[in-house]
């Protein structure tokens, strides 16, 4: 048989991964809902240098896991359960950074301002951080 007797078997492209929707609206007072200090600034280009893109997810889960978790853009999957509350922008950092949080997380948290900040000590070993001897961390503020 010629190869037009025998056709292509039929292609099944995975179905777009489409986010959550963010959030509809800012807090109150139109800041962002989520914002980096100057030393998560300064960590994130260190980690964009050394690891490339990047991403945040916070799931809320046990341990270290209400804590957020930087890395590798695209290495932690996300899903229909997390929502994208932010594209990060970071001076000296080529793409912005997305900030994803998992739907239930967000429900407890969404009339709160996140502030990224980093502290020292060690936290997951699962986020890009950890070799360094410090830890991202979420502050809130109430909106």
């Amino acid at each position: 048989m010629t190869p037009a007797q025998h056709p292509e078997p039929a292609q099944h492209p995975e179905p777009a991964r489409r986010p959550a929707a963010a959030p509809a609206a800012a807090p109150h007072d139109g800041a962002p809902l989520v914002e980096l200090t100057s030393a998560a600034h300064e960590l994130l280009r260190a980690l964009a240098a050394a690891h490339g893109p990047l991403m945040f997810h916070q799931s809320g889960g046990c341990c270290d896991g209400s804590a957020p978790m930087c890395y590798p853009a695209g290495e932690f999957r996300t899903g229909g359960s997390d929502i994208l509350l932010a594209s990060l922008a970071v001076a000296g950092v080529a793409e912005p950074v997305p900030f994803w949080m998992s739907t239930s997380q967000y429900e407890l948290w969404r009339h709160t301002r996140l502030i990224v900040d980093v502290v020292e000590g060690r936290g997951s070993g699962f986020s890009l951080e950890a070799p360094e001897g410090v830890r991202f961390l979420i502050r809130s503020r109430l909106v």
